[in-house]
């Protein structure tokens, strides 16, 4: 069953349903008049939409179903990944993914969250929130990198780490802060992109890196604007309140210092077209990871280090 289309991108998604009925009645060397109109009025229409978006609906285009998750970009981007299951202490979890890759031909190792696309597969991945398993995993594939000097390249998509009780018995929080710790001081470049929502905790898990990327409709926040709406004004109404005020938009967090690159989406959006995303992805990748990769470990631990505690501002009043 398809996913209901959200009210403000209506007009998006119905010229976008009309383009792909004519595309597959019209040529493809010569487009007809009835295709090139509608083609101009879906450009139009996606100017129109996306030249405005408030924080909020920045969150909802973030949690797109159609956007690309971590398993298309490595498709994508990398050549022979080999992954990689459990912890070794528990359990294997689904909702993160990891493993090692080539790219162009450099070996790499690769980790992020994985939703699910149907509803068996949403399920299988607890909708993307790993469990404490899925960061021990994630670490463990890290801790085999910096052993054989490959760099990381980390696809941040969670809601957040899941909450559940089972969850909580396995040592969830010290799960997460451990890879913060490990993270920090692991002598391989990290290269992190926040793909879609990069919430909390859940986030951070495998957030640590030298050079941040995130997509210019992603998220990234200490809570989501609806958990944060219940917990000031008891109102999940007010989310679009709380999105303004947690400043989780790719140009609030640039600006705070918290991210160092903003990744342009297609018009209209990643899923619009998944492959050009992926491309842009593998672009920016490449390009950050070429800056840092000949940096000795030391040197890119001590910039790593500073460059997270130089975040923030503390001021007196």
């Amino acid at each position: 069953m398809a996913a209901p289309v959200l009210p403000f991108l209506e007009p998006v998604e119905s010229l976008r349903a009309q383009v792909r009925e004519l595309e597959k009645a019209s040529p493809v060397a010569k487009p007809g008049p009835a295709l090139v109109k509608a083609r101009k009025a879906l450009a139009a229409a996606i100017d129109g939409v996306f030249s405005s978006l408030t924080p909020y609906q920045r969150c909802q285009v973030a949690r797109h179903p159609d956007r690309p998750y971590t398993l298309d970009y490595i498709g994508a981007i990398f050549t022979d990944f080999s992954e990689l299951h459990g912890d070794r202490r528990y359990a294997d979890d689904p909702a993160v993914v990891a493993g090692f890759a080539l790219l162009d031909g450099d070996p790499v190792a690769v980790i992020g969250h994985q939703k699910g696309r149907d509803t068996a597969d949403k399920l299988h991945r607890n909708f993307g929130m790993p469990r404490p398993e899925g960061y021990r995993k994630a670490l463990r594939i890290m801790d085999l990198a910096a052993r054989y000097r490959r760099p990381v390249i980390s696809f941040v998509d969670t809601p957040g780490a899941y909450p559940g009780i089972d969850a909580e018995e396995r040592g969830q929080a010290e799960a997460i802060a451990f890879n913060l710790l490990e993270m920090a001081r692991l002598p391989v470049p990290i290269v992190v992109v926040v793909t879609g929502e990069g919430g909390s905790g859940g986030a951070l898990g495998i957030g640590v890196g030298d050079r941040v990327l995130m997509l210019e409709h992603a998220i990234y926040s200490v809570i989501s604007p609806e958990g944060c709406a219940a917990i000031l004004w008891k109102d999940q109404a007010r989310a679009e309140d709380a999105a303004r005020a947690l400043r989780l938009t790719a140009k609030d967090l640039r600006e705070l210092g918290v991210i160092d690159e903003i990744v342009p989406e297609p018009a209209g959006g990643a899923h619009m077209d998944p492959e050009a995303m992926a491309r842009t992805v593998g672009i920016a990748v490449r390009r950050n990871l070429r800056q840092i990769r000949r940096v000795r470990p030391d040197v890119l631990v001590a910039r790593r280090y500073k460059k997270y505690r130089g975040m923030g501002t503390v001021t007196d009043r």
